[in-house]
C-alpha cells in the first residue's frame, strides 16, 4: 500500500536505493502455467503503433556495473546460430501479429555492432522485411560501443535509416574507466565520436556514469565538458548502481556517495548549456531542422499505452495485460543456459508466452502512473481517466501526498514532478510498486 510513512522514510535514505526504468521489474517475471497462446494475446492489443525491439545479447567484455543479459562467450559460429533463430522468431511473430504497423524501432543488447556486418544487416532486413516495419519512416535507435562502432558499420546503420546511435562512454578519464574493468581508452572514444558525427546521424546520444571508483565531482564534470565538445543531442546521467553478480559487485569496497552531488551540479551544467530535462537520466538539446524520421503522418508510440514486440532471447514483450520474456540471468552459466535454450526453440514453440507477468486493471493503472510521472511529460489525470474510466485520486489517494512532500505539483490535470521530485525519481517509482511486485521481486533468485 502507498502510505506517506512509507514514503517519508524512502526519501530520507539514499535516492539510489534502486533502478526503475519500466514497470513491473523483470525479476517479478515467472513462469506462466499454462503457457499463454500469443496469436490469442495479441488479437486483443492494439496492433498499429508498435514498438519492435530486438536483442544482441553479446560483447567484446562485460564491464564491471553491469548487471544486462549479455555475454562475451561467443564466436561467429554461435553467433551465426543465434541470428537464424532470431530470424525463425520473427516468422512466427509476424505470423502471429498478422496487420501490424510499427512506430518504433531499435537494437539493443548487449553490443549489437559486435556482431559481423554481415549479421548486422541480416538484423536490419528482419525488421524491415520480415516484421514489415517501415525503416525510411520510423525512428530506428542502434546501441553502440567505442571499440565496435567501425566506419562501415556505422555506413550501414545510417543507410538503412538509423536516426539515434547510443554510445556508452560512462567516463572521459581512463582511470576512472579501467575501475569499471572496461579496456576503452579516450582516444578511442574521441575518434569514435568524430566518426559518427562526419557519417551525420541526426541524433547521437552519450551514456555517462556518476559514481565510479575514484571519481570526484570534478572529474564527473570534466566529463560532461568532453562529451559537450561533440555536442549531443542526448545526453543521459546514470548513477552507478552496484548490484549482485557484476564486476564491482563482487569486491568489498564501501561506496563513497557523491551521487547526487554530481547529479546536481551535472544537471545544472546541462541545464546551463541549453539542455532541458526529459527524466532524472535523459537530457537533451533540440536542434531546428534536426530530429527523426518520425513525420507528421506517422503513428506515435506511446509507452503507457501501446505494446512492443521483442525479439530475441533477451528481449521483453509488452501487451498490455501480459509482459513477457525468455528468463534472466547475470552469471556467465545462467546466461549460457538459457541463451542455448533459445537457440534450441521449436519453430512452433515460438507461439507461445512461457514466463512473464500477468498485469491485472490495478497493475496497468500503476504501469501508466509510473511511465508518466517519471518523465517530464508528468501524469495527465484527463488521459488516465479516458484511459481507465476513473479518477486517479479515487484508484490511489495516498497519492495525493507527492504534494505534501514537495515531490510533485498539479497544475490543472497534470501532475508534474518537482525539482526535488525528479531526483528522487527511482525512490518514487519503487514507491509506486505494488505489494505483489515486491514480494515477486524481494522472492526472486537471480542467476
Amino acid at each position: 500500500m502507498l502510505t506517506i510513512q512509507n514514503l517519508k522514510s524512502k526519501i530520507a535514505q539514499s535516492p539510489y536505493q534502486a533502478y526503475v526504468y519500466s514497470y513491473p521489474h523483470k525479476t517479478a517475471y515467472r513462469p506462466l502455467t499454462p503457457p499463454v497462446h500469443l496469436p490469442e494475446l495479441w488479437a486483443q492489443q492494439d496492433r498499429q503503433a508498435l514498438f519492435l525491439y530486438i536483442h544482441i545479447p553479446f560483447c567484446e567484455m562485460r564491464c564491471g556495473f553491469c548487471n544486462l543479459f549479455t555475454t562475451v562467450s561467443h564466436n561467429e559460429d554461435f553467433m551465426s546460430q543465434y541470428v537464424r533463430t532470431l530470424q525463425r522468431q520473427a516468422q512466427r511473430m509476424k505470423a502471429v501479429l498478422g496487420d501490424a504497423s510499427f512506430a518504433r524501432f531499435a537494437i539493443g543488447g548487449g553490443t549489437p555492432t559486435q556482431l559481423p556486418i554481415q549479421h548486422l544487416e541480416t538484423i536490419l532486413n528482419i525488421a524491415e522485411n520480415t516484421m514489415g516495419a517501415k525503416l525510411q519512416e520510423i525512428p530506428i535507435s542502434v546501441e553502440v560501443s567505442p571499440e565496435t562502432a567501425t566506419e562501415d558499420k556505422l555506413k550501414l546503420l545510417r543507410s538503412h535509416a538509423v536516426d539515434r546511435v547510443s554510445i556508452g562512454v560512462q567516463s572521459f578519464i581512463d582511470s576512472e574507466v579501467l575501475a569499471t574493468q572496461r579496456r576503452q581508452s579516450t582516444t578511442q572514444v574521441e575518434a569514435t565520436l568524430t566518426r559518427i558525427k562526419e557519417i551525420g546521424f541526426p541524433t547521437l546520444n552519450i551514456d555517462l556514469i556518476y559514481g565510479l571508483p575514484g571519481q570526484t565531482v570534478n572529474t564527473w564534470l570534466q566529463s560532461i565538458q568532453a562529451t559537450l565538445r561533440f555536442q549531443p543531442e542526448e545526453i543521459y546521467l546514470y548513477p552507478l548502481y552496484v548490484r549482485s553478480l557484476t564486476g564491482l559487485g563482487r569486491t568489498d569496497r564501501e561506496w563513497d556517495d557523491i551521487r547526487l552531488a554530481c547529479y546536481r551540479e551535472g544537471r545544472s551544467l546541462l541545464l546551463s548549456e541549453g539542455y532541458t530535462q526529459v527524466s532524472m537520466r535523459m537530457f537533451r538539446r533540440v536542434e531546428e531542422g534536426k530530429g527523426s524520421n518520425l513525420s507528421p503522418s506517422s503513428p506515435v508510440y506511446c509507452c503507457q499505452a501501446d505494446g512492443m514486440v521483442g525479439l530475441g532471447c533477451g528481449a521483453r514483450s509488452y501487451t498490455n495485460t501480459l509482459h513477457y520474456s525468455n528468463e534472466y540471468a547475470v552469471g556467465a552459466k545462467g546466461i549460457s543456459e538459457i541463451l542455448q535454450a533459445y537457440i534450441q526453440t521449436a519453430y512452433e514453440s515460438f507461439d507461445y508466452a512461457h514466463y512473464g507477468f500477468q498485469l491485472n486493471a490495478e497493475e496497468q493503472r500503476r504501469r501508466y502512473i509510473l511511465l508518466s510521472l517519471l518523465s517530464d511529460e508528468g501524469l495527465n489525470c484527463a488521459s488516465y481517466r479516458q484511459q481507465f474510466g476513473s479518477e486517479v485520486y479515487a484508484d490511489f489517494p495516498e497519492f495525493s501526498e507527492l504534494l505534501a512532500l514537495d515531490l510533485a505539483i498539479k497544475d490543472e490535470d497534470i501532475l508534474q514532478l518537482t525539482e526535488f521530485g525528479i531526483e528522487r525519481s527511482d525512490t518514487i517509482g519503487a514507491w509506486l510498486f505494488s505489494e505483489k511486485v515486491q514480494e515477486l521481486m524481494q522472492g526472486y533468485e537471480l542467476k
